[in-house]
């Protein structure tokens, strides 16, 4: 089956595809708005790209706890490989990040440094035959993608000018078409499908639909895995790319609303501990202090001499006073002494609580 070059020639505007652009775009614009409620962005950035790595990384059967993964962005030795993959994720979406805002474009060389990130090497773009999509259940081949070097090059060069091309269709319905086209194309030997879901958000930040890298399709795939990997084949085989286009626009939106329940319940949980620490610790109360508690889940001495400007002592006697009023509960993790944000832990762990499904 020969991957079609884009423009795809079918209608990929139908009238329900625009009815359901319209109100995923509402949703989206919501979220933007929301995310500018939260003073510093990095409390966000940190909080969700955490969870996106770790649930992107479970489409591809790469399983950690939440747990390690807080544990271990703050302190590397001794965590899994599968924990190692994760933070590579993250490390990957924040460098596109970087590279989307320094270019102003999506080019195909930063998607291939994305992947180099992703997965520790410099392997690139795939110059042997023999790769093939299998259906996981039953080993069947379901797809195979480009096979040549020379091939996969020129579909990406075409996917390239198709992303960065100025033209009068929605954002959102391109992102679906961009993401069917990689994964078709498949250019790389591992890492397919986390680079394709960090395509997706850049693809959104570089139209200026989000101004941070904030929403994740990842959870929404996992939920809806199936009919993700069917429709995906069946835009292929029999062209029907309103209800892919439709399944993608349909994960925009609930993502977005789920999203903003977090970072609403996010910054309700900051003013209540910003009250609570004014009431019974108003000496050690400072915006900075409620901002280092929040940025991650896990806070050490470091992080106050550093942000707040305090001698180690002071430091570590403000962590042990936050201990005892039960805002930080204290781990010790191999030599060093961490503190956990237990509330803010909890709420990021339980994320599925935010679900709109059903």
């Amino acid at each position: 089956m020969k991957i079609k070059k884009l423009p795809l020639h079918v209608d990929i505007e139908t009238k329900q595809i625009l009815k359901k652009a319209i109100s995923a775009n509402r949703a989206l614009a919501n979220l933007n708005g929301v995310a500018n409620t939260i003073p510093n962005q990095n409390i966000i950035i940190n909080s969700l790209v955490l969870q996106e790595a770790k649930d992107s990384s479970e489409i591809e059967n790469i399983i950690t706890t939440h747990d390690e993964l807080y544990k271990s962005s703050i302190d590397n030795s001794n965590i899994s490989q599968a924990t190692k993959e994760v933070n590579s994720y993250a490390k990957a979406l924040k460098e596109g990040f970087r590279l989307i805002k320094e270019h102003d474009l999506l080019l195909v060389r930063d998607i291939v440094a994305i992947q180099a990130v992703l997965e520790n090497n410099n392997a690139g773009v795939r110059k042997q035959a023999g790769t093939v999509l299998k259906n996981e259940a039953t080993d069947e081949v379901v797809f195979t993608p480009p096979q040549s070097e020379s091939e996969i090059r020129e579909l990406l060069s075409n996917l390239e000018e198709y992303i960065n091309a100025q033209d009068d269709i929605d954002p959102l319905i391109k992102m679906a078409v961009i993401h069917h086209q990689f994964e078709s194309i498949h250019p790389f030997y591992d890492g397919n499908g986390r680079t394709g879901r960090i395509a997706n958000i850049l693809y959104l930040v570089l139209h200026k639909l989000l101004e941070i890298p904030i929403l994740y399709l990842s959870r929404y795939i996992i939920r809806h895995k199936a009919d993700y990997y069917r429709l995906l084949q069946e835009a292929r085989e029999k062209e029907k790319w309103e209800e892919w286009i439709l399944f993608m626009l349909d994960g925009v939106e609930q993502t977005s609303k789920e999203t903003i329940k977090m970072i609403n319940t996010i910054n309700e949980l900051m003013q209540k501990t910003a009250k609570e620490i004014q009431e019974k610790l108003p000496k050690l109360y400072s915006k900075d202090l409620i901002e280092i508690l929040f940025v991650h889940p896990y806070t050490k001495i470091e992080f106050l001499t550093h942000r707040l400007n305090l001698h180690r002592d002071t430091a570590s006697k403000y962590l042990k006073e936050l201990e005892k009023i039960g805002i930080l509960e204290s781990v010790k993790i191999g030599r060093n002494k961490f503190y956990i944000n237990v509330k803010l832990y909890d709420l990021l762990k339980n994320a599925e609580s935010f679900s709109t499904k059903g």
